[in-house]
C-alpha cells in the first residue's frame, strides 16, 4: 500500500477502516508534507488520551482542524462500507457551533450510520487500537443494516 510503513504493515489496528482512513488524510496532503510520515503519525491526532483530553477545556467551540477530523473518519466509515459492499454511502453532517449535532451515513434510502455527536471539541480516541475498534464497529453495523434492508439501500444505484 502507498504510504504505509514497515512499523503498520505489522500493525493489528491495521483494517479496511484504518486504511481508508489514512487515504483520506494523505488525499488531504496537496503540498506532500506527510509524505515521510508513517500511517501511525498521520493518524496521530486522532489519538487523545487522558493526559490531552484533561488539557481541553470542558466546555468549547470546535476548532475548525477537529471538524475536519470527525468528517474524515465518518468518510472513511462511508468508504470501507462501500468497498465491502459495493453500495455508495452519504455522509452528512450538522453541527452546532457549541460543538454537538449529528452525524448519518446514507446507502440510498437508508440510513446505516445515525451518530449523535457531544463534545466535538474533544473528539478522539484514547489509543490506536480505540480509533481501530470505534471504526470497525460503525462499519460492521452499517453492513448488517444493508443486509438487513438491501432494497432500501440499493434504492437510487
Amino acid at each position: 500500500m502507498v504510504g504505509q510503513d514497515q512499523a503498520t504493515a505489522t500493525d493489528p489496528t491495521v483494517s479496511r477502516f484504518i486504511t481508508e482512513l489514512v487515504k483520506q488524510f494523505r488525499a488531504q496532503d496537496t503540498h506532500g508534507a506527510w509524505d515521510s510520515k508513517s500511517d501511525r503519525e498521520v493518524l496521530e491526532p486522532l489519538i487523545v488520551d487522558k493526559e490531552k483530553r484533561r488539557t481541553i477545556p470542558i466546555i468549547g467551540d470546535p476548532d475548525p482542524d477537529v471538524l475536519w477530523r470527525v468528517e474524515l473518519f465518518y468518510n472513511a466509515v462511508g468508504l470501507a462500507i462501500e468497498r465491502l459492499t459495493g453500495i455508495m454511502v452519504s455522509p452528512m453532517m450538522k453541527m452546532h457551533h457549541e460543538g454537538f449535532g449529528r452525524m448519518v451515513l446514507i446507502a440510498g434510502r437508508l440510513v446505516v450510520v445515525n451518530k449523535y455527536l457531544r463534545d466535538v471539541h474533544r473528539f478522539g480516541f484514547h489509543t490506536p487500537e480505540k480509533l481501530a475498534e470505534e471504526g470497525e464497529k460503525l462499519v460492521a453495523s452499517a453492513i448488517e443494516m444493508i443486509e438487513k434492508f438491501p432494497e432500501a439501500a440499493r434504492y437510487g444505484s
